[in-house]
């Protein structure tokens, strides 16, 4: 399998990584520390550019915010799927409040709403909080569409 750059989830870096299913978890070359730590990342409008737009593999977004009681219960249905699918999909959680030109700049309108990336572009969002089983079966549906293009 090819190198592909991913964004270190400690310092922010951007990494040229090999992703096959039996090679070693990736570390940081500049941080040393795991590439992957299978939660979510915070996004920013600071770190978006490297973390998403730069990112080879497909990278999922939680807006939310902290008023928001539907985002807060998605919320761990969010971390639930970090976990089960990293390295595959990049995880990120964006707080609408704080990171208002984010929002704005992605026409953020309701929360809680996930984006898709691939690549550096939209591929699709979905409005609304899941549980876990509806939000897996919906991201499978996604990933597995992007991988066979």
């Amino acid at each position: 399998m090819s190198n592909q750059q991913v964004c270190c989830a400690q310092c922010f870096k951007l990494n040229s990584v090999s992703l096959g299913p039996f090679e070693p978890a990736p570390s940081c070359t500049f941080c040393q520390k795991p590439i992957f730590t299978y939660q979510s990342i915070a996004g920013t409008s600071e770190n978006f550019e490297t973390l998403v737009l730069q990112s080879d593999i497909p990278v999922i977004i939680d807006f939310w915010a902290a008023w928001c009681s539907p985002c807060i219960s998605f919320g761990s249905v969010f971390e639930q799927a970090a976990a089960s699918w990293e390295p595959r999909v990049r995880f990120v959680k964006v707080n609408t409040e704080i990171n208002t030109d984010l929002s704005e700049q992605l026409n953020i309108r309701n929360i809680p709403a996930v984006i898709l990336f691939n690549k550096g572009k939209e591929v699709v969002r979905q409005n609304g909080a899941m549980p876990i089983n509806m939000f897996d079966q919906w991201l499978e549906t996604q990933v597995t569409l992007l991988e066979e293009s």
